[in-house]
């Protein structure tokens, strides 16, 4: 009975303490009474004081410093009652991104959830801050589209901590390689990345350069699925056709590249580009080059986004599902929430593509190349 009764001190007064913390009486960063004050107050051994509070911080609601005391932790802020949900992409007011924020808002909203928007710029350090900030909040998820996915991430102690405080995460667009054991939505990029290039292949085109994002996941997969499609065909892969661009020089280096590429003579007869964006920086540098797409050229993008159906020369493309993505998304952040199990989601974590075909690739295979 002794022994029972001991048990019962210590959970109550663990509970009692976890009480007076989500209830805020004790904010984050407070520091808790002492052991000997505790025991003192309430008139029960230190021995049960240090097992309740040592329970406290296996759960990660106080944190203890040696010789400064015992603190409130930023738990005490997750109620997990909020009906708020993060998310953070890399960019959000252009491109596909409206679309598929449009998806998670319309899943979460129906579902009685607010959402709060913050944006990286696909720079790791912006990752940090707006974790560090989400952390600070009472939020009960987070969707995330990782920055620079196809680098180690820099700030795993954050992520660690979501898991601590049992704030529940979905990966979109992409996913860090060390974390894909995690709950994420993508596209089977490397599949997109072959069906365009076999296209190209199959009608006709030998000659193939690709410009890839070398920082992030998609851009990874998209040029597997460009070898894939390549050595299937028995056409040598040269790394020379290939350029790599990152974040920080997407605006310059596709196009300076590309226009390196033809004054030196390097024989090509399609491109395969990282996504839409980057297919009309290299039409227009082709084209100012006095080079007609796609009688000369063939080129490709990938989302079939706005862009790719704009001007004369619209663009074959991989077809992304934009606000559908958003909205799985959501679904599966909402089956994270209600504790549904992986096994047991209805949720599909990768999407297939699909190929566009547009005016922006010639069939080759009705004329003889020009070389």
């Amino acid at each position: 009975m002794a022994n029972k009764a001991g048990s019962m001190k210590y959970f109550k007064l663990k509970e009692d303490l976890k009480n007076d913390i989500l209830s805020g009486i004790y904010k984050p960063g407070d520091r808790m009474p002492s052991e000997n004050q505790l025991a003192k107050e309430l008139s029960i051994s230190r021995h049960t004081v240090r097992k309740a509070l040592s329970i406290l911080e296996e759960e990660g609601y106080i944190v203890a410093y040696h010789g400064k005391g015992t603190f409130c932790t930023e738990r005490a802020v997750h109620k997990k009652q909020s009906k708020n949900i993060a998310v953070i992409t890399t960019y959000i007011s252009d491109y596909i991104f409206p679309q598929v924020l449009s998806g998670i808002n319309k899943i979460l909203t129906e579902n009685g959830y607010s959402l709060m928007f913050k944006t990286t710029g696909n720079s790791r350090i912006n990752e940090t801050k707006c974790l560090e900030d989400i952390l600070t909040k009472d939020v009960d998820g987070l969707i995330i589209e990782p920055s620079k996915s196809e680098l180690f991430c820099k700030h795993p102690n954050l992520y660690k901590t979501l898991d601590k405080y049992e704030i529940p995460y979905v990966f979109i667009q992409g996913v860090y390689s060390e974390m894909t054991d995690k709950p994420y939505i993508v596209m089977n990029d490397c599949q997109g990345g072959y069906l365009l290039t076999k296209y190209l292949i199959d009608t006709g085109h030998r000659f193939i350069a690709g410009i890839f994002k070398a920082d992030d996941y998609q851009g990874k997969e998209r040029h597997r699925g460009y070898v894939k499609a390549l050595n299937e065909a028995g056409i040598p892969y040269n790394p020379d056709a290939v350029v790599w661009f990152h974040t920080e020089d997407r605006a310059s280096k596709p196009r300076a590249e590309i226009r390196r590429m033809i004054k030196e003579g390097f024989s090509m007869d399609a491109v395969v580009c990282y996504n839409d964006q980057i297919a009309l920086e290299v039409i227009y540098e082709l084209e100012a080059l006095g080079i007609s797409i796609p009688e000369d050229i063939s080129v490709t993008g990938y989302d079939n986004s706005a862009l790719a159906k704009l001007g004369v020369i619209k663009l074959t493309t991989i077809a992304h599902p934009q606000k559908k993505l958003g909205e799985m998304a959501g679904q599966l952040l909402l089956e994270q929430i209600q504790g549904i199990p992986p096994e047991k989601s209805k949720v599909t974590r990768v999407i297939d593509p699909e190929l566009i075909v547009r005016n922006s690739c010639k069939d080759r295979r009705k004329t003889e190349v020009k070389r």
